[in-house]
């Protein structure tokens, strides 16, 4: 099993900064990809950003130029800094990462219980 743990999030004013972490531990060969989603209240989740091994990204469109994702591959850790919030970025974030259990095997994805990132006045 793989447990995806997430930290960082909390209350932030417009403007501010977040930086969110998430650890990756159990039975882990390689991650391909890691990324983060959030879900606002009454709407369906949402890709916000993701990286591979090699450290390509990709970023939604609403977030590109304020949030930056990376990754330590030695610490199966996953990192989101999000400067310049905005209240629609309110939600609760949540770590996805496609895990191989051993060299060749097939990805299998898993998600964290997710953190709550409310950008308010």
């Amino acid at each position: 099993q793989v447990q995806l743990v997430e930290s960082g999030g909390g209350l932030v004013q417009p403007g501010g900064s977040l930086r969110l972490s998430c650890a990756a531990s159990g039975s882990i060969f390689s991650i391909d990809v890691m990324g983060w989603y959030r879900q606002a209240p009454g709407k369906q989740r949402e890709l916000v950003a993701a990286i591979t091994s090699g450290g390509s990204t990709n970023y939604a469109d609403s977030v590109k130029g304020r949030f930056t994702i990376s990754r330590d591959n030695a610490k199966n850790t996953v990192y989101l800094q999000m400067n310049s919030l905005k209240p629609e970025d309110t939600a609760v974030y949540y770590c996805h990462a496609k895990v191989r259990y051993y060299s060749g095997s097939y990805p299998v994805g898993y998600w964290g219980q997710g953190t709550q990132v409310t950008v308010s006045s």
